[in-house]
């Protein structure tokens, strides 16, 4: 692996799969790589968990499955050294394509310990990058926020292209705000227009109307999050590889498939629930289900209660986790 990973990726359309805690793992991950995204960014990981903690190369929310390419892993931090270590691991432990840096993340529990706050210092967050890109021979990117508690993003953009991110990701709000109000995107253009290095744009990309209005907004691509969750064929949309929209049989195979990634990867008891908050979010459009599709336990109950509100299901016809050539 060789520093130019973002480059080939971004020579042709699509989107990219944002890093959510509890969703993006190895299932969602792959459906989406199936689906054609760009590529797929890990769950955060924390540089210190992975160099002082008790974390090692059997980290689930780091391990790549079988034969997993396109794979960014994602790391938070405040410390030169930790995330330059956390990175070489990182790198050795889950082959990573790339390392991301989290200046994003909101949430009060990692205050002070690197994520949103950065935004407060980013010269700091300089420092990190810089740390970063010593340590590893791949690309090394940022994703970011509009700002802690005021936009400066473009101010922060240019400072991390200084020094030598691949890649910015900006999210369109402000760590304050964090998911409330509307992203802004007209802000995200203008981080896009003031770097040279290409610019992902994040926020608010629920559908393909959204997304399609998001492409022609000067980013190089545009990252998906929530909006991909029971959803995976917004990126062959983003592709240009299908259009219209999926029927409630392709939703029902792909809940089904889903579900069987969830058990062979986590163990069928602890798989399926977690798949109570991913599988009604297939069906979406069908709150009447809801009730019904949270509380499937195992694999043959969910194949009984689809194939009940929607008919015979058709085979897998796509290897699971476990048998997935490099």
């Amino acid at each position: 692996m060789t520093p130019g990973f973002y480059a080939a990726r971004l020579s042709r359309p699509g989107a990219v799969l944002a890093p959510m805690a509890g969703y993006s793992d190895a299932p969602m991950r792959l459906l989406a790589a199936e689906q054609g995204a760009l590529w797929t960014v890990s769950e955060m990981i924390s540089a210190r968990g992975l160099v002082l903690g008790n974390e090692g190369p059997d980290l689930s929310i780091g391990r790549p499955y079988p034969g997993e390419e396109g794979r960014v892993v994602q790391l938070y931090g405040a410390e030169a050294e930790i995330l330059a270590e956390g990175s070489r691991r990182a790198l050795a432990w889950f082959g990573a394509a790339a390392i991301d840096l989290n200046m994003g993340c909101p949430v009060p529990k990692i205050k002070g310990k690197g994520g949103a706050c950065l935004l407060l210092t980013p010269e700091v967050a300089y420092t990190l990058v810089s740390a970063m890109r010593g340590a590893v021979p791949v690309d090394v990117s940022a994703k970011i926020r509009l700002g802690y508690d005021r936009v400066r993003a473009v101010e922060v953009a240019q400072g991390l292209e200084a020094a030598g991110v691949a890649v910015i990701t900006v999210h369109g709000r402000t760590s304050v705000q964090r998911y409330s109000g509307q992203a802004d995107w007209d802000a995200i253009a203008q981080v896009a227009a003031a770097v040279k290095i290409p610019v992902v744009g994040s926020g608010d990309i629920t559908d393909l109307k959204a997304l399609r209005q998001r492409q022609r907004s000067g980013v190089a691509a545009v990252m998906v999050g929530r909006g991909a969750v029971g959803n995976p064929w917004l990126f062959a949309q983003a592709a240009g590889s299908f259009e219209g929209e999926a029927s409630d049989a392709m939703r029902a195979a792909a809940a089904l498939r889903h579900a069987e990634l969830n058990a062979e990867w986590y163990g069928e008891r602890r798989g399926l629930l977690q798949m109570r908050k991913v599988l009604p979010a297939y069906f979406a459009h069908r709150p009447e289900w809801r009730e019904r599709l949270v509380q499937f336990s195992t694999l043959e109950e969910v194949r009984r209660g689809l194939e009940h509100l929607l008919g015979p299901l058709p085979e897998p016809r796509t290897p699971g986790l476990s048998r997935v050539s490099a």
